[in-house]
């Protein structure tokens, strides 16, 4: 099903209404919240979550969690997968926006994410670095972690720890980048926190809606999964200085509201990204290369992308492009699948 027609079925059921192009706006029943200081929290969210959450969209949770999930309302969030191979960790930031019913389910909330808000850390942030717990607030008084606490569905957490986990996940530099099984080295996770104590009760926070920042990390992720390698023509070129020739893409463009998840990602040569972003070239659900025919001279495309015409996505399922943001890219610029 197609991104439109499942839209469209919403929008019949009474579930959504159209504000305009691109957005659109959940309908259900108001939600009475408690009266509760407002925090910032970690949100634990996994693969293989029961609730079926898409971290850049919703988080969807029950009712028994309402009064905790009400502290994150107009508040930064981050999100942890508690199970992982090399041990759980940090892996994204959002900023909720409101939370209301869950159109499908009564018994069901749903935390929804502002828009160009989520963003994924451009390595990931370990649960624990040199044998500590990075959130101080899970450490109990002889220093051994709060197992109930961490384990908790949303939980909140403290200026101080939101900002040492935003700094160990955030890229500084655009050069090569490392394996995504490699990134986050525990010993410039070390050096950063003992530099703590002068740096100074700065907001991390501020970072999270530049552009330029942004961009930093979802590059990190895409080429890291797509190991700096073009995915429709299968060129690696890295420069000297360790920099890769190959470019992130957004599929669903920033501007019409893309988020940056590495699901909405692909790594791209310059002249095919030029082309992927004005519609030139297009993907289809299982990665059929999918040329316009306002290509001027498709010989030499022809040339340039594989011989079978197939895209080349990572192995690892969760890196792959999602299919709804494929079909966004096709139907915001008319290409057939």
């Amino acid at each position: 099903m197609t991104l439109s027609r499942e839209l469209q079925q919403l929008r019949d059921a009474g579930q959504i209404s159209f504000e305009g192009r691109g957005d659109y706006r959940l309908l259900s029943g108001p939600v009475e919240l408690p009266q509760i200081s407002p925090s910032r929290c970690v949100f634990l969210s996994g693969e293989h979550s029961p609730y079926g959450d898409q971290p850049e969209r919703f988080y969807r949770f029950p009712r028994r969690l309402l009064n905790a999930a009400s502290r994150s309302i107009d508040q930064w969030i981050i999100y942890q997968r508690p199970k992982r191979a090399g041990g759980p960790d940090y892996f994204a930031v959002a900023r909720v926006e409101q939370i209301v019913r869950d159109p499908s389910d009564d018994s069901m909330f749903l935390a929804l994410i502002e828009p160009m808000t989520y963003l994924e850390f451009g390595r990931r942030v370990p649960f624990n670095v040199a044998g500590r717990a990075v959130d101080r607030g899970l450490l109990l008084e002889d220093g051994r972690i709060n197992g109930g606490r961490a384990v908790q569905s949303i939980r909140p957490i403290s200026l101080e720890d939101f900002n040492r986990i935003v700094e160990f996940g955030m890229i500084d530099e655009d050069d090569l980048l490392l394996r995504e099984d490699e990134f986050g080295t525990t010993a410039s996770m070390v050096l950063q926190d003992k530099q703590e104590e002068w740096i100074g009760p700065v907001d991390r926070a501020t970072l999270l809606t530049e552009r330029k920042v942004r961009n930093r990390q979802f590059r990190a992720r895409v080429l890291a999964a797509y190991e700096c390698t073009c995915a429709l023509t299968g060129i690696k070129l890295i420069n000297g200085g360790g920099r890769a020739e190959a470019q992130a893409a957004h599929i669903w463009s920033v501007e019409q509201g893309g988020p940056d998840t590495i699901a909405n990602g692909i790594a791209l040569s310059g002249t095919v990204h030029w082309m992927f972003d004005r519609g030139l070239i297009s993907l289809s659900d299982e990665g059929d290369i999918l040329l316009s025919r306002k290509i001027n001279d498709m010989a030499s495309v022809e040339k340039l992308i594989h011989p079978d015409r197939k895209a080349r996505f990572p192995a690892n399922d969760s890196s792959r492009p999602d299919t709804k943001y494929l079909a966004w890219h096709r139907e915001w610029h008319g290409v057939a699948a």
